[in-house]
């Protein structure tokens, strides 16, 4: 029963974290592409915050994996790492059954 709790918790806070990748992504696109402007307050603030939240979580991934030029993959490793996480909890909660 324990393992169920644990799962649906994780499962829960790997979704926010991949909502929020996708919101890094997104934005990254529309600030390069000057879609919106860093100088808008509301932007520069959102994309501080985002950063702030992902960055514990990206550097050591960015730290192991080699230099790709100006494509990082970072988010996706962490996006399969979190996602084999998942997938680990819940056959434990199922095999706990």
């Amino acid at each position: 029963m324990i393992f169920l709790t644990l799962f649906e918790i994780v499962g829960y806070i790997v979704s926010i974290i991949v909502m929020l990748v996708i919101v890094q992504f997104v934005l990254s696109l529309l600030i390069s592409f000057n879609v919106v402007n860093m100088s808008n307050q509301f932007v520069d603030a959102i994309w501080r915050s985002v950063n702030a939240l992902l960055d514990p979580l990206l550097r050591p991934i960015r730290k192991i994996m080699p230099n790709t030029g100006a494509i990082d993959f970072s988010p996706l490793v962490l996006i399969v790492g979190l996602e084999i996480l998942r997938i680990i909890l819940r056959n434990l909660a199922l095999a706990s059954m």
